[in-house]
C-alpha cells in the first residue's frame, strides 16, 4: 500500500477539520477532536497545523478555492439548465473526495448566524450562488422559487453524500448529480 504524501496527510487533516467546524462551528471544535478524527495524536496535528487557527486558516483558504474553481468552471457557460448541471457535477466530485469540504461549504446555508457574523460563509454562499447565476441574491431573495430550489439541490447533495459516504464514490457521484438536478426541476437530459 501506497504512502501518503505529506500534501495528501495535510489535505485529509483539512478535510476531518472542515467537517467538524461545519458540524460544531469554531468555537466548539478543539485540536485534540480534530485530532483524534484525523487518527493522529494532538502533537503530531500541531506538528503540521501549529494551532487551530492555523488549521481554520488552511480549511478557510481550501474552502474558497474549491468554490471559486465551482464557479470559474460554470462562468463561460449560460445561465440555465446546462450551467446548473456543470456546477452539480463540480460539487458532486467534491462531495466524494472531500466530504468534510462539502458540509462547510454548504453551511453557509444552514448556519445559525445572521449574514455577515462569518466572513467565510457569507463569501462562499455568494460565490455559489453566483455559480448558478444568482449571484446577488443572498441573503436577500430575489427569486423566491429559484433560490429554494438551488438550496434545496445543494441540500440533496450533501445530505446524499454525506450518508452515501462509505460506498465507492465512483459508484455515488452520478447519483448525486441526478437527485441535486432533479431538485432544480430541469427536465433530465437525454441519456441522464
Amino acid at each position: 500500500m501506497r504512502r501518503p504524501t505529506p500534501a495528501e496527510i495535510d489535505d485529509e487533516i483539512v478535510d476531518q477539520a472542515a467537517a467538524l467546524f461545519a458540524r460544531h462551528g469554531y468555537k466548539d471544535t478543539s485540536v485534540q477532536r480534530i485530532a483524534d478524527a484525523a487518527g493522529y495524536s494532538k502533537t503530531g496535528l500541531l506538528h503540521r497545523f501549529p494551532s487551530k487557527e492555523a488549521l481554520w486558516q488552511a480549511v478557510s483558504e481550501h474552502c474558497a478555492e474549491t468554490v471559486r474553481e465551482v464557479f470559474d468552471q460554470a462562468e463561460g457557460t449560460p445561465i440555465g439548465p446546462s450551467r446548473d448541471r456543470v456546477v452539480l457535477v463540480a460539487l458532486a466530485g467534491i462531495a466524494v473526495r472531500r466530504p468534510g469540504l462539502i458540509a462547510l461549504v454548504l453551511s453557509a446555508f444552514s448556519q445559525m448566524t445572521e449574514p455577515g457574523e462569518s466572513a467565510l460563509l457569507d463569501d462562499v454562499g455568494e460565490t455559489l450562488l453566483g455559480a448558478f447565476g444568482l449571484a446577488d441574491s443572498w441573503p436577500e431573495v430575489t427569486d423566491l422559487e429559484r433560490c429554494t430550489r438551488v438550496v434545496g439541490a445543494l441540500g440533496a447533495l450533501a445530505v446524499a453524500a454525506l450518508s452515501l459516504r462509505h460506498l465507492p464514490g465512483d459508484e455515488v457521484h452520478d447519483h448525486l448529480v441526478a437527485v441535486s438536478y432533479d431538485a432544480l426541476g430541469h427536465p433530465r437530459p437525454a441519456g441522464h
